[in-house]
């Protein structure tokens, strides 16, 4: 489903791979768009480690992407009956020779082999670049890219031609490893960072004192005049609970008699493993009169901590902890009585593949949440294909695979040009946008806008006269849900008709669904932070308030749950019915729309002191809007629509 049918024939080997000498054939798909002259930065060290990649072609691939698309389509036969993982494989991974053949030359080069999944889709290995440079007939150079040094391969990479019918696609490169979870605390402002802990104190006596507000319109204060001459302001969210989440999203009554997500799986995936995660949701949970994990709501897969790889250039486990801890805790706050299984990958490469396939390859869940994403779609043709390969196997055994659609808006600060991020922007997977969500006393929703903040400044001159830095809504991005228009994958059928076709242009547009995301309206976790990532030794509990895209998914997720369990269905890929019941039944959806005047919120840094406007709905250039937009797709999921969506209502 890649945008250019050249590309998409040129995976499969014919057609793209052009032979570089007799014995060898190479991969011009496989090298990365990035990795150019101008930003090259020389050679790699001989010595230096790098993960890389082999994918292996589906042996039909016509065939399974459209049993993906008939099971997953209401009306197509074969219409929700999946193939079994073992069926699955049998008729379309690639055979156990030609995964030998491809294992028995990585092993011949000194390479370390890392993982091979039961799917065979592909070969995770190890090796330094000297080993690399030897066995695929390129040199690896080191990059300067996205703020960043990478390493990646000078020219196209090659295979012998005796095992080249076997090899779709070889990442070399280090991109990949630029993956980060799509999670953002509160506080986060770009150029200043508080990590929003409520003990701390600000050296000098704020602007603008603003307490947090446990709901809209707790503490409300006094900030220069605003949209539509507005003066007074609620104050920032100090961090719902899960209580005030099931009541806005209107399943408390359900999870009280029962329908809690019992009997349903929700996996979720992310990079390393929190130490402290069962300790942390239970003292979380006791807190707040919920009930803790147990042995049947909670099971984890994860790497031995000795196993961990590329820790620093993944941004440590440290780094992966709050979004674990999030993801769980938001579906177990919403879902109570669903089991999670956490698996978690050995980095935010590979290791996120070999996770994710350990759940298809044994269908461990029905659905999946993954809150992480690549920058964008710069990722060489081959490895989308190959990536895109597991979202096929996906849809075509029944599982649903919910992706964040991520927190940087459009990307242009880090890219430099608008695009969504992958694999949320993939045509099989469900992208989670996000919103912005003001839940009054009472637990109902007061307002619900697309997720994108700016921030400016209040000061206060000598007089004692208060004023903003700059006009509203200011320039400085706080974060926003990341969309758009894909660069390489068509549009798919489902999406005719209901995206608007000069969004489309012929093209993927993400995301598809939305829920909260916000981080100043946004969710309460409990944690014990890493403070060492060599030992993983854990510091004193706490709460912080996180959002981002990253919530949205879980969120998404446990209501899925809840649905299944309600109305005794798997929906497996939701994207087809979706907006085959948006076409027809519109009202379904909580359209996510611009609000008038436009909503914001007070808040003052608890290290600087220095006091903000927040002001919601400003994501770059994304833009929220009725019907279908770029920030929160067809609209918020309800508890209504899933049920609909669950009975395969087209």
């Amino acid at each position: 489903m890649l945008a250019t049918v050249a590309a998409v024939i040129g995976l499969s080997v014919t057609g793209t791979t052009a032979a570089v000498a007799a014995d060898r054939v190479s991969y011009p798909g496989s090298h990365p768009s990035w990795a150019t002259q101008a930003n090259d930065q020389g050679a790699a060290a001989d010595d230096e480690t790098v993960e890389g990649e082999i994918y292996l072609p589906l042996r039909d691939p016509a065939g399974a992407e459209a049993l993906a698309t008939a099971v997953s389509t209401p009306g197509l036969r074969g219409y929700r009956a999946p193939l079994s993982p073992q069926q699955w494989i049998s008729r379309f991974s690639p055979t156990q020779a030609d995964t030998d053949a491809v294992v028995d030359f990585l092993k011949s080069q000194g390479l370390t082999i890392t993982a091979v999944p039961t799917s065979r889709l592909y070969v995770v290995f190890r090796g330094t670049a000297a080993q690399l440079e030897g066995g695929f007939l390129t040199e690896l150079h080191s990059y300067s890219y996205a703020g960043t040094r990478l390493v990646a391969p000078a020219s196209a990479p090659s295979v012998p031609t005796a095992i080249a019918h076997a090899v779709s696609g070889v990442s070399l490169d280090q991109a990949r490893l630029l993956t980060r979870p799509d999670s953002i605390k509160q506080g986060d402002l770009g150029t200043e960072k508080d990590p929003q802990l409520f003990n701390r104190k600000a050296a000098a006596p704020p602007v603008v004192d603003t307490p947090c507000s446990q709901y809209i319109g707790q503490h409300v204060v006094t900030v220069p005049a605003s949209y539509n001459g507005q003066t007074r302001y609620s104050t920032y969210n100090c961090g719902y609970t899960p209580a005030q989440l099931r009541s806005a999203y209107g399943v408390t009554n359900l999870v009280k008699s029962g329908t809690n997500g019992a009997g349903q799986t929700v996996a979720i995936v992310d990079a390393y493993a929190s130490p402290s995660i069962v300790k942390d949701v239970n003292t979380y949970s006791a807190a707040l009169g919920e009930p803790g994990l147990t042995a049947a709501t909670y099971q984890q897969i994860v790497p031995d901590p000795s196993r961990f790889t590329d820790q620093e250039a993944c941004q440590e486990p440290s780094g992966w902890q709050g979004e674990q801890t999030l993801d769980v805790e938001a579906v177990h706050g919403i879902a109570p009585g669903a089991k999670i299984l956490y698996v978690g990958g050995t980095n935010c490469g590979g290791g996120l593949d070999v996770a994710l396939s350990t759940i298809l390859d044994g269908k461990l869940a029905t659905i999946v949440s993954n809150s992480y994403g690549n920058l964008g779609e710069a990722i060489p043709d081959d490895v989308l294909k190959g990536e895109e390969n597991l979202h096929i196997q996906a849809a075509g055994e029944g599982i649903g695979l919910y992706f964040s659609s991520g927190d940087n808006g459009d990307e242009v600060a880090n890219l430099g040009y608008a695009s969504p991020d992958f694999p949320a922007s993939s045509p099989f997977v469900t992208a989670v946008g996000g919103t912005t969500l003001g839940i009054d006393r009472k637990g109902t929703i007061a307002f619900e806008t697309g997720w994108g903040d700016t921030v400016d400044q209040i000061v206060k001159d000598s007089s004692g006269r208060l004023s903003y830095t700059e006009p509203l809504p200011g320039t400085r991005f706080a974060g926003g849900a990341g969309g758009g228009t894909s660069a390489v994958f068509a549009q798919p059928a489902y999406q005719r008709g209901i995206v608007p076709s000069s969004l489309a242009k012929g093209h993927r547009v993400s995301p598809d669904i939305a829920a909260l995301a916000d981080p100043y309206t946004g969710f309460l976790i409990g944690i014990r932070p890493i403070v060492d990532d060599t030992t993983l030794a854990t510091g004193d509990y706490g709460t912080e308030t996180y959002g981002g895209t990253s919530l949205a998914s879980p969120l998404t997720a446990a209501q899925i749950a809840i649905v299944q369990q309600s109305t005794h269905s798997t929906i497996g890929f939701a994207n087809p019915t979706l907006y085959g019941i948006d076409r027809i039944l519109p009202l379904s959806f909580r359209d996510v729309v611009p609000q008038n005047p436009r909503q914001a919120v007070a808040y003052t840094s608890a290290t600087s002191g220095n006091s903000y406007l927040v002001s919601f709905d400003t994501d770059t250039s994304l833009t929220t809007q009725r019907r279908y937009d770029d920030v929160t797709g067809i609209g918020e999921v309800s508890f209504t629509l899933l049920s609909l969506l669950a009975q395969g209502r087209h």
